[in-house]
């Protein structure tokens, strides 16, 4: 089956605008009627002037192909249009007089929009300064003095709204950096907390299995089964986080660890139901728990840990020695992973340590 990229709709019809601007191409248009240059220019006039509505056009739908955008390269085509555009201008000199200068607004326009900054600029100045000459020397000139009135008008609101959409697409740019960065940070963060806490976990049940090999060859093996079981549900862990698309639930996180302290001759007591918080929350929570428990298992030295759950709170508390006020990248991703999920988190070391997350 054939698929067809849908347009956007600006690309799709913005060449409308295009079209209806060419309504002010009525000046040189009445300038021709009214023209009494010989017939060979004449006949060179109305062939500009058709061809400079053409190319206008054309320009204008190319410039906006392909998501092209204001500020963006433009193609090679795009300059052979541009300075076609001003011959037709030129030609048309002698059969319209001053009126050609009605040119002018659609090919500063076509600069600004169309090619660089640089030229914006020197499109605008020029245009400027050719029908300032106008005004002040030609003969008649002073009843151009609208026209230009016009271009400078058209000049600064040129300058304003490419400076604003370049500036606009500055924003999203940067805006789109610093997600990739945060979004970086986040599975750095997952990764960590994963990683940190099977680590731990391993390296515990290493220690015991090394303990019991000569006295309980037996439980020795069962420990090192655990190990391998862990350390696949690890390397399992880190690549569906990498992917994006780990959800730990706070159920299964309490009986990881549950074992994983037991197993440090912990005491684990748990008051409350996972079912009290909202799956969102209790994404949150799980996280906290994980490197909760990694921080209990490698610096705390307690001897009962409490887990408290109610609607809108989660709180993990142990009776070992505290952190001394020492803030480490554990507590930082517990506090930014609170923060990501709309809630206030706290830590305490009075008799321990006490963490605790309120929404």
């Amino acid at each position: 089956m054939t698929t067809h990229a849908v347009k956007n709709p600006w690309e799709r019809f913005g060449w409308l605008m295009a079209v209806v601007w060419l309504v002010f191409l009525i000046y040189p248009v009445m300038a021709l009627l009214r023209s009494r240059a010989e017939a060979h220019w004449m006949v060179i006039g109305w062939t500009a002037i058709t061809a400079f509505a053409v190319l206008y056009v054309i320009g204008f739908i190319r410039g906006m192909a392909d998501g092209n955008a204001v500020g963006d390269p433009p193609r090679k085509g795009q300059w052979i249009i541009f300075a076609a555009l001003i011959a037709c201008a030129v030609v048309s000199v002698p059969a319209e007089g001053g009126s050609a200068l009605s040119f002018l607004p659609f090919i500063m326009s076509f600069a600004s929009y169309g090619l660089t900054r640089p030229w914006h600029w020197i499109t605008t100045i020029t245009s400027l300064a050719v029908t300032a000459a106008t005004v002040l020397f030609a003969p008649e000139g002073r009843s151009y003095a609208s026209v230009l009135a016009i271009i400078a008008m058209v000049g600064v609101v040129n300058t304003v709204s490419t400076w604003l959409i370049i500036r606009s697409a500055q924003a999203e740019a940067l805006g789109r950096e610093l997600a990739t960065s945060e979004g970086r940070e986040a599975v750095a963060r997952d990764v960590h907390d994963l990683v940190g806490h099977s680590l731990t976990v391993v390296r515990l049940k290493a220690q015991l299995a090394r303990r019991l090999m000569d006295s309980d060859p037996e439980r020795a093996k069962e420990e090192l089964a655990a190990i391998e079981e862990l350390t696949a549900e690890a390397i399992a862990g880190v690549r569906s986080t990498v992917a994006g698309a780990r959800v730990a639930a706070l159920a299964e996180q309490l009986a990881a660890s549950r074992e994983a302290l037991q197993a440090a001759d912990i005491d684990v007591r748990v008051s409350g139901e996972p079912d009290a918080l909202s799956p969102s929350q209790a994404l949150t929570s799980g996280w906290i728990l994980r490197e909760a428990t990694t921080n209990v298992l490698r610096h705390a030295r307690a001897s009962i840990v409490s887990v408290s759950i109610a609607p809108g709170r989660f709180e993990v508390h142990d009776d070992g020695v505290g952190s001394g006020g020492r803030e480490g990248n554990g507590v930082r991703g517990m506090r930014e992973r609170a923060a990501a999920a709309g809630a206030a988190f706290s830590v305490r070391s009075d008799a321990g340590t006490h963490v605790e997350v309120t929404w």
